[in-house]
């Protein structure tokens, strides 16, 4: 009686034990974020367990129910998840599909193993797992990883990467691949005046209709800002570089229309370079595809331009130059030669232009119309030209201290140079410096400063007017300047371009306009100077018709500091 009473106790105590570790699985079962289901082929029973009700808006008794399963999974699944249900394979499995939830899209991932006893199913074992969340994060994390958030374009990278298949594909074939690097003209203007957001939705609608033209031959990225890039395969008929430019050139002359009402027109410039020609590698084609993007942009944008090798070697002189630049701007490695202005009646010196001159470390002189330009977009002008003003004033007052006859110094200012908010403060300081007249002092200035902001612009030649500094507007004629708005302008002089007087003599239309600048400035109560006299006869009809000043090679060269004291010792 007494073993009876044990044997009960015993099996009392392990039926509490299974239940305790029972209740356990099932706590662990519905604390996880699963959906269980557990088959036993020897009782052909179904458990489910977890979050069943969850997934699932219906119950599973037998194997057979699994097909309720698969009527909820999209098509192209189907299959593959009813193998891994039905079919017994050792080992575990694992299949993801996508299928209707209580009416919502989702993903779940089932895995299933089977246990084997004695060389015979036992049971099987399937969870189901909600990877929507996952799913959604992967497929964004892809999209960033080949595809440009703000226009939905290819990413450099990954345009790169097919790119390179491309020319992969087309040495094997014997074929040509085209590239095109395509630039909004003055986009820069649209951020500006109209703020980031319009200048992104341009982007983005430029972009869209570039899209179009994605193909199995034809790829484009957004590359940067208002920069796309285009690769060709085997150019030819519809998919020809020169049919897409006449496409992307006819979309160009219909306005752009923004949500904040803005209407915008828009040009381009397109550089192309081709496999094998410019370049054997994906990242060399898009760089030589730039490089002639930027020449055509220089040639007054809104253009075409195709790669040749004269252009690259343009292109790399010229970062050599900005290069030598930047250390010639630390070390001052800079040279100030004068021409002097004299006045056309009685060929009395007037004054000196102070022009800069650049010898690199290798002793070569290099023109300023070589390097300026490029100082213009490196930066590199600020710091030359604050050089020059401070190197200018300094001699030009110990020439006059030394020998006591005032005459006007010219300088050349640069747009960006004058447009420095702290421009006016830092001449008027210079001035105070080395203690000249201001009336002494000439800036030089050309029509392109006007292009961007006249108001302010006339509104600081009229400060400096104001303090006694002359204002000469350099090179007239060449830019887009008008007489009926010289008028406007708070200046003292007037510089006739070169171009003009090379002409003088043999075009008869030259003379007309000259002569109508020459009036028109009296008039306004302007001096006007010539530049480039290099002939006797040429000097004989400036002064004809009145020109004030003469400047050029006839009465002098640009001569060096030490020449210009040799000369002025001689007159006084």
């Amino acid at each position: 009686m007494n073993e009876l009473h044990y044997q009960l106790d015993l099996m009392r105590a392990m039926n509490q034990k299974l239940s305790d570790r029972e209740k356990m699985y099932r706590l662990l079962c519905d604390t996880m974020d699963y959906a269980y289901i557990y088959y036993s082929f020897e009782k052909n029973s179904v458990t489910t367990l977890g979050k069943w009700d969850d997934f699932f808006d219906f119950q599973i008794r037998d194997r057979r129910d699994f097909t309720k399963l698969l009527e909820m999974v999209d098509e192209p699944y189907v299959l593959p998840l009813r193998d891994m249900l039905f079919l017994e394979k050792g080992g575990q499995e694992t299949s993801s599909v996508e299928c209707m939830q209580k009416g919502k899209k989702i993903w779940l991932q089932f895995s299933c193993r089977i246990f084997y006893e004695d060389g015979r199913p036992a049971d099987q074992i399937i969870v189901v797992q909600n990877i929507t969340k996952l799913k959604t994060q992967n497929e964004e994390l892809l999209y960033m990883a080949y595809y440009d958030g703000l226009t939905g374009l290819y990413n450099r990278n990954y345009f790169v990467r097919l790119l390179t298949e491309y020319l992969r594909r087309a040495k094997e074939d014997n074929r040509l691949v085209s590239v095109l690097v395509i630039d909004i003209d003055d986009f820069r203007k649209v951020n500006d005046g109209l703020g980031i957001v319009a200048g992104d939705e341009l982007v983005q609608q430029f972009g869209s209709f570039l899209k179009e033209f994605n193909s199995d031959d034809v790829i484009v990225c957004h590359l940067t800002s208002d920069v796309y890039c285009m690769a060709i395969y085997d150019s030819c008929g519809d998919r020809s570089v020169e049919h897409i430019h006449k496409e992307i050139v006819k979309r160009t002359r219909e306005p752009f229309y923004l949500v904040g009402g803005q209407i915008l027109n828009i040009t381009v410039s397109v550089g192309v370079a081709e496999y094998p020609e410019a370049a054997t590698s994906a990242l060399e084609l898009i760089n030589c595809a730039e490089i002639v993007m930027f020449k055509g942009k220089s040639m007054g944008k809104n253009r075409i331009q195709y790669f040749d090798t004269p252009i690259l070697n343009d292109f790399l002189k010229n970062v050599e130059l900005d290069s030598k630049l930047k250390e010639a701007v630390f070390d001052h490695n800079f040279i100030l030669y004068y021409q002097p202005q004299y006045y056309a009646g009685n060929q009395k010196l007037r004054g000196m232009e102070a022009l800069i001159r650049w010898k690199d470390g290798d002793g070569e002189m290099i023109s300023p119309a070589k390097f300026i330009p490029i100082a213009e977009k490196n930066g590199t002008i600020i710091p030359i030209g604050n050089w020059v003003l401070e190197q200018s004033i300094r001699t030009f007052s110990e020439w006059r201290n030394r020998y006591g006859v005032p005459f006007v110094l010219s300088v050349n200012i640069s747009a960006l140079q004058y447009q420095k908010e702290d421009f006016v403060d830092l001449l008027l300081n210079i001035i105070r410096k080395y203690d000249v007249s201001p009336e002494e002092i000439e800036l030089e200035i050309t029509e392109s400063i006007l292009i961007d902001d006249f108001q302010a612009v006339t509104e600081k030649m009229q400060l400096l007017k104001e303090y006694g500094i002359r204002i000469s507007l350099d090179d007239f004629g060449t830019g887009f300047s008008s007489l009926s708005y010289l008028k406007k302008l708070p200046i003292n002089t007037l510089k006739i371009d070169k171009s003009f007087t090379d002409t003088l003599l043999t075009d008869s239309a030259t003379r007309i306009i000259t002569e109508s600048i020459v009036s028109m400035v009296k008039s306004l109560g302007f001096e006007s100077i010539a530049e480039g006299v290099e002939e006797e006869q040429q000097y004989k009809y400036l002064r004809a018709i009145g020109c004030d000043i003469i400047q050029g090679y006839l009465f002098g060269k640009p001569l060096s500091q030490e020449e210009i004291e040799q000369l002025l010792q001689k007159i006084y």
